[in-house]
C-alpha cells in the first residue's frame, strides 16, 4: 500500500490527479490510498508523517506550496514531495525543500505516469530501510536508521545523534538496542551504540563515526570488532 496526499485548492485538478493515481495503480498492480486537502494549511497544521508521496500545488490561497513544504520538512525529511504547477519556473525553487520532482498543469497522464513510476520506485527502495520516530521539541520526526551515527546514554537520557540533529528522550540503552534490533548497531562501550554503516575508521582504542571520535572500551572491543567484521562479510 502506497499512501498519497493530494494538496490542491482547485477541485478539477485534484480530481484529475486522483483518477490518474487510480489508473496507474490498476495498470501496475499497485494498491494506493489517497487523501485530499484543499490548502497547504490543512496538511501542514499538526502534520503527521504518514504519507509516502505528497502531490503539492505551488499556488494556493492560504499557504503556498513552498511554505507548506518547508513546514512538512521540519517534521519529515523523507516523504516524497512532487510539486504541481502551471509554471515550471516556480518548481525550480523545489531544491530548497528537497522536492523529488514536479508535474505541469494542465495534467497529462503520460507526463504523470513517468513521475509516478520514479516516485513509486523510490518509495519501494525506502521501505526496505528502517525508520524510528524521535521527538524534537513538540514534534515527532521520522528518522532513517541509516542517518543515525550513534546513540549515547547520559544518565537516564538517550541522545540520538545524526549528521545534523541530536534528539533526546528518557530511556535506557537496552531500550535503544531493542528498538534497533536487526539493524547493524553495536556497543563500542557502555555509553555508546554505534551504527556500523557509518564507521569511518577504527583505531586502537577509539572509532570514528561521522567525524565523531568515540572510545572503544577494553571489555567491549573484541565483540565490537567481531560484529564489524561480520557486517563487512555480509556484503554491506
Amino acid at each position: 500500500m502506497i499512501s498519497i496526499a493530494v494538496v490542491d485548492d482547485e477541485k478539477v485538478f485534484s480530481d484529475r490527479l486522483i483518477r490518474f493515481i487510480e489508473q496507474y495503480g490498476r495498470e501496475n498492480g499497485i494498491e494506493t490510498s489517497v487523501t485530499c486537502f484543499q490548502d497547504g494549511l490543512d496538511i501542514a497544521e499538526d502534520f503527521k508523517s504518514k504519507w509516502d508521496i505528497i502531490f503539492l500545488d505551488i499556488q494556493m490561497e492560504q499557504l503556498d506550496g513552498l511554505e507548506t513544504a518547508r513546514r512538512i520538512r521540519a517534521c519529515d525529511s523523507e516523504v516524497i514531495i512532487i510539486f504541481v504547477t502551471n509554471m515550471a519556473q516556480y518548481a525550480i525553487n523545489g531544491y530548497e525543500v528537497d522536492a523529488f520532482d514536479y508535474v505541469l498543469k494542465p495534467l497529462e497522464y503520460s507526463q504523470f505516469s513517468l513521475r509516478m513510476k520514479k516516485a513509486v520506485r523510490e518509495v519501494e527502495k525506502r521501505k526496505n530501510h528502517s525508520y524510528i520516530y524521535l521527538k524534537k521539541w513538540s514534534d515527532w520526526v521520522k528518522v532513517s536508521t541509516d542517518d543515525l551515527l550513534y546513540v549515547e546514554v547520559c544518565g537516564h537520557t538517550l541522545r540520538y545523534v545524526t549528521d545534523g540533529e541530536t534528539y533526546e528522550k528518557r530511556a535506557k540503552m537496552s531500550d535503544a538496542e531493542e528498538e534497533l534490533a536487526g539493524q547493524p548497531f553495536s556497543r563500542c562501550s557502555l555509553s555508546y551504540l554505534v551504527n556500523l554503516k557509518r564507521v569511518d575508521r577504527i583505531m586502537k582504542d577509539s572509532v570514528m563515526v561521522g567525524g565523531h571520535e568515540l572510545p572503544v572500551s577494553r571489555n567491549r572491543k573484541k565483540e565490537f570488532l567481531q560484529m564489524f567484521t561480520d557486517y563487512l562479510e555480509a556484503g554491506f
